[in-house]
């Protein structure tokens, strides 16, 4: 019997997705927040954690949400390689795109509790381009801020900058990405997944 933990930030989405796994005869599924995961996880000591890569959260969360020995599988919508490669430095040992009919998710997890990896072919292309990605560890801590909608002033005192520095940051991320202004980098940024 494969233990699977599926977190997601919708209620509704989890519990489904909890449901249909707990349908199978090798599968036992229960389903968490981002933030009740930890303490579900250590009562029930999950072999597979199923999270939602494109959750905004996600980006500090996904680091082990199943505690150790919970091996990481990520469901990720196509287009967004931002979020892939934040799955990637999780150590995550699947992925398989929103969009892919359930028995896959149950092929994925499968094969992830055997310790083996899986990659959803719809995702190739953004495998590809998530290592393309023009900015640096820096550049996205300076736009992410800047997303949540924190001044340059603000964005100098949390990653302790000067001003300038971080308006240089800001010009980078522009040219890099195409965009107009900040407002058009956040928004290309979060398209792609990045932030």
């Amino acid at each position: 019997m494969i233990r699977v933990l599926v977190v997601h930030e919708t209620r509704l989405v989890r519990s489904g997705l909890a449901a249909l796994l707990r349908g199978e005869e090798d599968i036992d599924a229960i389903a968490a927040c981002w933030t009740s995961a930890p303490g579900k996880a250590a009562s029930f000591r999950p072999q597979v954690c199923v999270v939602d890569g494109d959750y905004a959260g996600s980006v500090q969360a996904m680091d082990h949400p199943g505690g150790p020995g919970c091996e990481l599988l990520v469901l990720a919508s196509a287009c967004r390689p931002g979020t892939l490669r934040r799955a990637v430095a999780a150590k995550a040992r699947g992925f398989v795109d929103k969009d892919a009919p359930p028995a896959r998710l149950r092929h994925a997890i499968n094969l992830v509790a055997e310790g083996q990896r899986y990659v959803d072919h719809t995702l190739t292309l953004d495998f590809l381009q998530a290592a393309d990605m023009p900015l640096t560890a820096r550049e996205l801590s300076v736009l992410s801020l800047a997303a949540g909608g924190a001044s340059v002033p603000e964005i100098a005192r949390e990653l302790h900058l000067s001003s300038g520095t971080v308006r240089n940051y800001m010009a980078a991320i522009n040219r890099k990405t195409g965009a107009r202004n900040r407002v058009d980098a956040i928004r290309i940024s979060q398209g792609a997944g990045w932030v």
